[in-house]
């Protein structure tokens, strides 16, 4: 499978598509602390800066999964949630890129917050923008704690798929779960364990327990230091993103078979 990752950060998307043996083809992150962690990792995938100046239609048909966290600052309780007056508000590009690439499958990554913002307008355009391009969405919220990490950190997944010969498929098997955004906009939920009712359990500072690798909190040149806290803030929780790519490799295996 190869794989192209938007708002790559420092590789939550990349990590978890390297641990099912995926190539990572291309990566675009405008940060340049990210920049550098992705190209020291990845450093034969291509690199690209700023997705609103990129034009990605050299890889159309290549990719068969483009992944993004497409930035939540719009969105967060924890900010202004400005949503699309926001110039974070992104996601266009990301249709965009998707457009351009025309992967068959697409893993996009919001808070939560994304699904209540002015009444989940932004949530039904996600789900509608994919649609029109002739994709099967299916939206998740997931914790990192469903996959054991000892805090909540709740996220809106956006799995969606698109193969004209076989668009029923997904429909009818969705092997991520319950029901379709078109059904009265609910979306599924994966539920932590009690265990994890208090959170958090470290503190936020640096790696922790957000599941990125922590190679980063070594760093002490202080200009640095600071960009990888914010990074490993921004990140994505990798373990989640394997066990939603291990479904989509499961997915592909019973296509083969049939």
């Amino acid at each position: 499978m190869k794989h192209g990752s938007l708002f790559s950060g420092i590789g939550g998307f990349d990590l978890a598509a390297e641990w099912m043996d995926w190539e990572n083809v291309f990566h675009c992150e405008w940060n340049p602390f990210g920049q550098r962690v992705l190209k020291h990792y990845w450093p034969n995938a291509e690199s690209f800066d700023d997705i609103t100046k990129t034009d990605f239609t050299k890889y159309n048909g290549t990719i068969d999964i483009l992944s993004g966290g497409f930035p939540c600052q719009p969105y967060s309780t924890a900010g202004k949630r400005l949503g699309k007056a926001d110039e974070r508000h992104l996601w266009p590009h990301m249709l965009r890129a998707i457009e351009e690439v025309a992967p068959r499958f697409v893993v996009g990554e919001n808070v939560r917050g994304l699904t209540n913002w002015n009444g989940g307008m932004v949530f039904d355009e996600v789900c509608s923008d994919l649609e029109n391009l002739g994709y099967q969405v299916a939206p998740f919220i997931i914790p990192a704690s469903a996959t054991n990490a000892p805090h909540k950190r709740e996220r809106i997944w956006f799995v969606a798929y698109s193969d004209s010969a076989n668009s029923e498929t997904w429909t009818q098997r969705k092997i991520l779960g319950q029901s379709n955004r078109k059904k009265a906009r609910r979306f599924g939920n994966v539920e932590c364990e009690k265990k994890w009712e208090n959170f958090p359990t470290q503190s936020p500072i640096c790696g922790r327990n957000n599941g990125i690798p922590a190679g980063l909190d070594g760093i002490t040149f202080s200009k640095w230091r600071n960009e990888s806290i914010k990074a490993y803030g921004n990140a994505v929780c990798p373990q989640v993103v394997f066990e939603i790519f291990k479904s989509i490799e499961k997915f592909e295996q019973i296509n083969e078979r049939t």
